[in-house]
């Protein structure tokens, strides 16, 4: 809207002084289009002296042909009209063609369209949408967040939901809680043209529903209705609460953390936003009519519905599965296979029909999520096959340690442990050695790792070796690859040899 003295003064400015309109737009700091609205608005003399005053173009010649072109065809972009102006001769860059394009004003205006007011019944229709919020730092990456809405066409009552995903679960799952929240359903709703309600659009008519938005609706007992292409006015109620949603609610809340930013919603939704005029009698409140309302939504199932998403995933050679941008752990004996993730408010996994793990949902990026249960079991089954390894090697080598070992039992004895030192004696010893050791010390009615290493340093101790001393080298490359060079000591043993002219000789 331009100020009046403002438009007063362009129309002074051009139509007495003379003044072009780029010198008045400079001038008056505003926009050319500024100045050209306030001289069209004098009426036909002022617009037929800019006309008079405007330079010649290279677009005039065509000018018959360019109206006649678009009398015929109104929606005819400036760019094809370009192409076809430059076959028949034309000059000009495109930039210059639309301008001049405009400022003609060649293109007939669509007449503004009338619509009636909608107006609908108690219980009788609701709307949803998406409202996009922007995308939030979370730890590990960045996830963008997503408000459901539904509004009661009625009395304007408000349900919003936010989320970090606009899937198909999350559409679902805002549908329940928004029912549970009126405590109703109402018997049509409203939607865009989404991906999550509408698949494919044939004409005017044919429509292809998500199946499990029809399995929703089902259960429900509600219609749903996709509004026509590019008509917004249908489900205007729920635009209108969008905007009022980001003016009222969001500027003072943007910091909130998910769960804090929901209970807000709700809070808001149920007190503050339903605290304001009705718009079709301002003297009622929409929780006024809100309550008219609720008694004619249809009842609600003795369930929710389900709302949980099932997607297929492959467990390789480690206990977890990947999913949305985390991993989370399984039983270990549930590797190499392909298990099915539900999520929603949690993630369950399940192998066929049995549920063998779930955790909580994260909505982070990158985290590993683990059930302890599983990391134990995990460690039990490796030390388990880690005492059966040891045993197979002891016994391959040494037959007789099994009834040492089987004694060992009997007695309550940690096996692992002897395992353990039994095949240290294997590696110190050798096979034959520990196989007589062994023998000796069952005969000897003794069976322990100590009564074996006793019989072995008895009998090596008989041929006259020295004791065999373990050795341990750090795991550090440059230790163990160290290469040591011996060098001769006889230059070290003086003794009778040593030099009397020596002045460091001590005698």
């Amino acid at each position: 809207m331009i100020a009046p003295e403002l438009s007063a003064e362009i129309r002074r400015l051009g139509l007495v002084e003379g003044w072009r309109r780029g010198t008045i737009a400079r001038h008056l700091g505003v926009h050319h289009s500024t100045v050209t609205r306030a001289l069209a608005a004098a009426g036909g003399p002022a617009s037929g002296a800019e006309r008079v005053r405007r330079r010649p173009s290279r677009l005039d010649p065509y000018v018959p042909w360019l109206r006649e072109q678009l009398t015929l065809y109104p929606s005819l972009p400036a760019n094809q009209l370009h192409d076809m102006a430059t076959r028949r001769g034309y000059a000009g860059g495109p930039d210059h063609f639309r301008h001049r394009l405009a400022e003609l004003g060649l293109r007939p205006r669509r007449a503004p369209e009338a619509f009636f007011e909608l107006r609908t019944l108690p219980g009788e229709q609701g709307q949803v949408d998406w409202a996009h919020f922007g995308v939030r730092e979370v730890p590990g990456g960045r996830r963008t967040l997503w408000a459901f809405v539904m509004v009661l066409s009625f009395s304007r009552q408000l349900f919003a939901r936010f989320v970090y995903d606009a899937r198909l679960p999350s559409f679902l799952a805002g549908h329940v809680e928004a029912f549970a929240a009126f405590g109703g359903v109402p018997r049509r709703l409203l939607y865009d043209n989404l991906k999550s309600a509408v698949l494919e659009r044939v004409g005017t008519s044919g429509i292809r529903y998500h199946p499990r938005l029809l399995e929703l609706a089902d259960y429900y007992g509600y219609e749903p209705r996709p509004v026509a292409p590019r008509r917004g006015n249908e489900k205007g109620r729920v635009e209108r609460a969008i905007r009022y949603l980001r003016g009222a609610f969001w500027p003072l809340r943007a910091h909130l953390d998910l769960g804090a930013l929901n209970r807000e919603a709700d809070r808001w939704c149920r007190e503050i936003a339903a605290r304001r005029p009705w718009p079709q009698d301002r003297r009622r409140t929409v929780e006024q009519a809100y309550r008219q309302e609720r008694r004619l939504l249809a009842p609600l199932p003795a369930e929710p519905f389900p709302c949980h998403e099932t997607v297929a995933v492959a467990v390789r050679r480690t206990p977890y599965v990947a999913f949305d941008a985390n991993r989370y752990s399984v039983p270990h004996d549930r590797i190499a296979r392909t298990l099915t993730v539900a999520d929603l408010a949690e993630v369950r996994i399940l192998d066929r029909h049995e549920l063998i793990a779930r955790h909580r949902r994260s909505w982070d990026k990158g985290r590993v999520i683990e059930d302890p249960a599983h990391l134990a079991a995990l460690r039990h089954a490796k030390h388990k096959a880690r005492l059966h390894r040891d045993q197979h090697r002891l016994l391959r080598a040494v037959p007789g340690a099994e009834k040492l070992l089987a004694a060992l039992g009997q007695r309550q004895h940690h096996l692992a442990t002897a395992v353990t030192r039994l095949l240290r004696l294997l590696d110190e010893h050798g096979r034959d050695e520990l196989q007589t050791a062994v023998a000796e010390a069952l005969d000897a009615g003794s069976p322990h790792p100590d009564t074996v290493r006793l019989v072995l340093d008895r009998r090596r101790h008989r041929r006259g070796r020295p004791p065999a001393i373990p050795v341990t080298l750090p795991d550090d490359p440059r230790v163990r690859e160290l290469v040591v060079v011996p060098h001769p000591l006889a230059g070290y043993d003086l003794g009778d040899h040593a030099d009397p002219d020596d002045p460091d000789d001590p005698e």
